[in-house]
């Protein structure tokens, strides 16, 4: 089947390897534009979040190495710097990944919702780059109704469990009191709202909302009767922050080291509380290195969520038979494409013949014969020509013992050959 993903994750490559193989809005077009035009791939999407860089492809057999060779080539980077962390799947193997991602079962929080926005959003881009077409665009429409089923169906999203919830979880391990405390929140998109919400939750002091956009950060500000500011005016708030989350989409860090010395001298090296969530991260991985800060990525953020994740294992249990019933369902569906093509063909070939056959009955009329006999010429012309290729294959089917092509034959054509006993 000529369906393969090539990607990595959470679980095969640490955020330093996976920050270097991102795809931001800025270039994700571009890139899709790249991939496609390379000869033998059809179609093509692009998943590119925090925990996972995925790209899906309908192409020729063996295209595995051109789109990992393309994978390196377009970060910069040679096939000997990822192929460690890549993982490959194919024909069946491509269904039953993207709908597990879909339905939130390989994310690193277990049945996490954002996951199924973001493969929306993946898709979306690509289609309207005009870079999917029949198999990949039924492909996303089934993972994106089965990830709705399995919402519905089993209890996999129950528990509050998410990044933005581990992080908070975390804050509230190394400050017992939340209420005294100040969270800087870096971004403004899902994961910091969810952040947001769950700080509120636990009685947060006061939060400071930062984003490139003001108004954006200002819309935020209004849900959580928060500050907002801009990207720039970080260096001079950033003291007050007891807690920082960050979550953008910069390609580049927001925060550096020396930014955050100033901020730690003018809180007299009061403690700072640190999570970057970004991929690539938002804070310079230097600053883990300053006194007095405890800066943890999300790949440090693991450990909190295995221990809230025990509930949704029966849940993901049942959530993975019903992906199974559903990459059935879609396999069936592609083979069905084959018989369609098939039926495509042979109603043009006899359709070819008909008119073939017409032409010279209507010439038989017009030359003064009579309409019985132009008939007459017709309808036998036009079964034998029917009847001719399949009777010639099925003489030599029965000459050469083909009896499976002659069972076949039997059932296609519904004639009851050998049921009475007699053949």
């Amino acid at each position: 089947m000529p369906l393969l993903v090539i990607g990595l994750n959470h679980t095969t490559a640490p955020v330093s390897i996976r920050e270097r193989l991102t795809f931001g809005p800025d270039i994700i077009v571009a890139a899709l534009r790249s991939l496609t035009e390379i000869p033998g791939i059809h179609e093509a999407v692009i998943l590119s979040t925090c925990n996972r860089t995925e790209v899906y492809c309908h192409a020729d057999d063996d295209a595995d190495e051109w789109t990992r060779d393309w994978l390196a080539r377009f970060h910069g980077l040679s096939v000997e710097d990822i192929a460690p962390y890549l993982y490959l799947h194919e024909g069946r193997h491509v269904i039953g990944h993207l709908l597990s991602v879909a339905s939130g079962l390989d994310s690193l929080v277990l049945g996490e919702p954002q996951i199924l926005g973001q493969v929306k959003n993946a898709f979306q881009t690509a289609s309207d780059a005009g870079r999917t077409g029949k198999i990949l665009t039924r492909l996303f429409q089934h993972s994106f109704t089965t990830a709705k089923q399995v919402r519905t169906d089993t209890a996999i999203g129950d528990s509050p469990v998410s990044v933005a919830f581990a992080a908070v979880s975390l804050a509230r391990q190394i400050f017992a009191d939340l209420s005294q405390q100040t969270a800087l929140l870096i971004g403004a998109g899902e994961t910091i709202e969810l952040a947001a919400r769950h700080l509120v939750q636990n009685g947060i002091g006061r939060i400071i909302v930062a984003n490139r956009t003001i108004a954006r950060a200002q819309e935020l500000a209004l849900q959580f009767d928060a500050f907002a500011i801009a990207l720039t005016e970080i260096p001079s708030h950033l003291a007050e922050a007891d807690i920082v989350i960050a979550s953008t989409a910069s390609p580049m860090p927001i925060l550096g080291k020396g930014t955050v010395e100033s901020a730690l001298k003018r809180r007299r090296h009061q403690p700072m509380f640190m999570v970057d969530i970004a991929v690539p991260r938002d804070i310079e991985a230097e600053v883990s290195n300053l006194e007095d800060v405890y800066l943890y990525t999300v790949d440090d953020l693991v450990e909190v969520i295995q221990d809230n994740l025990r509930s949704r294992q029966e849940a993901a249990e049942q959530a993975q038979e019903i992906i199974e019933f559903q990459v059935d369902e879609f396999l069936a569906w592609m083979r069905s494409l084959d018989a369609v093509g098939l039926i495509q063909d042979y109603r043009k070939q006899a359709g070819e013949i008909r008119d073939e056959v017409l032409a010279r009955a209507i010439r038989m009329i017009e030359s003064g014969k009579p309409a019985d006999e132009a008939l007459n010429f017709l309808a036998k012309t036009l079964t034998n020509k029917l009847l001719h290729t399949p009777s010639t294959r099925l003489r030599e089917a029965g000459s050469n013992g083909q009896h499976e092509l002659l069972e076949a034959a039997n059932a296609l054509f519904q004639l009851g050959h050998g049921k009475s006993g007699n053949d």
